[in-house]
């Protein structure tokens, strides 16, 4: 019976040759005693530098942003309603629970009153913590109440601060990815700073601070940095152990506060079948990280009360359909579809291109290709779906561009992309690589520093305040006129406003993942089209509605091309032709009804009949409803 060194293939000689191999380093290094340890001492100085330089970096970018929303709204100094009303559109809403926990008498109430909600939709309980991720505003509302910072720290500030301080986490892990990549802290640190320089593509943090990304994204740049360690290969048992353990709580931790997070890991769960197929990545690394997965996708979809969103997704299918393939060609001995593996790897420029080569023919084929590692080849292939992604969908350029200036630093900081360069144009040289993988990074820092400094100066120096007097207006009104249990209808975005500042009963809201949600909306917004008021009446007194507002800005809309614009839309859902010079489909009809927000400030009968205008500003105007059928 073999023994188990034998079955992995481990010769009894090879164990020997490296007991010698040991035995003459440890000579070497007793005759030269001060190489090696200089050698040592400054691979510790040099980690020590690169460690102290992503903190200080993570934390200078954090203050930076925190720097930049202060300066534009003056945080600081305007009125609790103006800060709430900051917080637009769906930041607004994720932050009223936030609220609406800490205003609890206690945490068990305040957790029950997300479990059966009825004041975000009306007429339905709802349960939040199903519908929505907002564990992160419980954990966050139980901890301020927890700690003894009330005294001193404002709720608002707390959560503010923990976003901003997320940013640090999520540029030092930029760094560290950078660096494991390249084998040099300076690619890190040239990857912070182009993190900082084109900030418009890589975060909106400081502007649309509660978003659900803010919370996620860092968490995945740490489960990022954790997998590229992870796919390095000979790591010890118990660093095995210890990043697996970490992949295990960026991955649940990023499913747990972002509703997308299993697109993002479906992209990943394709990088990592890609990589296994053409045999460039260890498979019980790869069983590793489609379990690990697969079980913090359950255990979040546990914690929101198995959503089924989470539980229909297409990454649990796709691993769980991996898991199962590779268990049956393990069980049948599969290997007739070898050779296909074997001819795309080649086809990449991954692998050689003949099962015999010959050591000639091997070196020129070297001189031409780069080795790309396990680790190397996942970032590749991960920002080119990232990019993809991006071009279908803005809201994922801030995905993209990270992980562009994390390969993009690698890039430059790499000794085997040099090697090549200086191959290709016969300058090779062993010195010539440690100069330009050091040089060029320094330059272009350098070269960084010059240009965007001075911009970054202004931005900092350039002082502005909040200024939104007709919301302010309209919510204070709200606060002092209008019963605690009324239910209001409107926009989206301005909903979850009224729900923040105000705690009344919404009819719908931004957070857009449910079907019945998306139907409401779309018969609450019949106020912005071409409907009669008997019409509209009817449809907001189906939802409880108590009062309407409505806005000029969407009501009278230019900033938009015809077609595009709100009333466009319904009109064209609604099959009436649009306003304005311009084609319309053969389709669509003329409406036997004027625009219900435009008609109904003329206080004809037919519209006085439902509707009684209780409050009016420049840029809003509320309407009571009449109780009458």
């Amino acid at each position: 019976m073999m023994s188990l060194r034998q079955r992995k293939g481990i010769k009894t000689e090879d164990i020997s040759e490296d007991y010698s191999a040991q035995e003459e380093n440890v000579k070497l290094e007793d005759k030269l005693p001060s190489g090696y340890t200089s050698r040592r001492l400054w691979k510790i100085l040099s980690f020590t530098a690169g460690g102290t330089i992503a903190l200080c970096i993570g934390l200078l970018t954090s203050v930076y942003l925190a720097t930049l929303h202060e300066n534009d709204l003056w945080f600081s100094n305007i009125k609790e309603v103006e800060r709430e009303i900051s917080f637009r559109t769906e930041c607004g809403l994720y932050y009223s629970y936030y609220k609406q926990m800490l205003q609890a008498p206690t945490l068990k109430q305040g957790l029950h009153g997300l479990i059966y909600d009825n004041k975000t939709e009306s007429m339905r309980t709802i349960n939040l913590l199903e519908r929505m991720n907002i564990y992160q505003e419980v954990f966050l509302s139980i901890l301020y109440r927890a700690l003894p910072i009330q005294k001193y720290l404002e709720p608002v500030y707390f959560y503010i601060y923990t976003l901003f301080g997320l940013q640090a986490i999520y540029v030092t892990a930029l760094y560290i990815t950078s660096w494991l990549l390249s084998g040099t802290w300076l690619s890190g640190l040239l990857a912070a700073f182009w993190y900082v320089t084109n900030r418009i593509d890589t975060t909106r943090v400081e502007f649309t601070i509660p978003l659900r990304e803010n919370w996620a994204l860092p968490f995945f740049a740490i489960q990022i940095a954790a997998i590229t360690y992870f796919l390095r290969p000979n790591l010890q048992p118990l660093s095995e152990r210890l990043i697996l353990l970490a992949i295990f709580i960026s991955t649940f931790l990023f499913s747990l506060t972002w509703q997308f997070n299993q697109f993002m890991m479906l992209m990943q769960a394709l990088v990592l079948f890609i990589l296994d197929s053409l045999d460039m990545l260890p498979a019980v690394k790869a069983t590793w990280l489609y379990n690990i997965q697969i079980t913090g996708l359950l255990l979040v979809c546990t914690l929101q009360f198995f959503n089924s969103m989470i539980l229909g997704s297409l990454l649990i299918s796709f691993n769980l359909s991996v898991l199962i393939a590779r268990k049956l060609q393990k069980i049948l001995n599969l290997k007739s579809d070898e050779h296909i593996f074997k001819f795309l790897k080649a086809k990449f420029g991954f692998g050689a291109t003949s099962d015999s080569t010959n050591q000639q023919s091997m070196s020129k084929m070297e001189k031409c290709t780069i080795e790309l590692k396990p680790e190397t080849a996942y970032n590749l292939i991960h920002t080119i779906l990232f990019g993809f992604l991006a071009l279908s969908t803005m809201r994922m350029k801030y995905l993209w561009t990270s992980h562009m200036c994390v390969f993009a630093s690698f890039g430059l900081c790499s000794p085997k992309i040099w090697e090549l360069l200086l191959k290709l144009v016969h300058l090779y040289n062993p010195k010539r690589i440690c100069i330009m993988r050091y040089s060029v990074p320094i330059l272009v820092l350098l070269y960084l520093s010059y240009k965007f400094w001075p911009g970054m100066m202004d931005e900092l120096s350039e002082l502005r305040e909040f200024y939104d007097p007709d919301t302010v207006e309209l919510m204070n009104w709200i606060n002092t006129n209008t019963p605690r249990k009324a239910v209001f209808a409107g926009s989206m975005q301005l909903l979850a406003g009224v729900k923040l500042c105000t705690g009344r009963i919404l009819t719908n809201h931004p957070h857009y993942e449910d079907k019945g949600l998306r139907e409401r909306t779309r018969a609450v917004y019949q106020i912005y089209a071409k409907r009669s008021p008997e019409e509209v009446h009817a449809l907001l007194r189906s939802f409880g509605t108590d009062y309407v507002i409505l806005e000029d800005s969407i009501c009278y809309e230019r900033r938009h091309h015809r077609g595009c614009r709100l009333r466009d839309l319904l009109d064209i859902a609604n099959g009436h032709t649009m306003d304005g010079p311009g084609e319309n489909d053969p389709d669509l009809k003329p409406a036997g009804h004027p625009r219900f927000c435009e008609e109904i400030k003329r206080n004809l009968a037919p519209y006085v009949a439902h509707f009684t205008r209780v409050f009016q500003n420049k840029t809003f105007h509320v309407y009571k409803l009449s109780k009458n059928k």
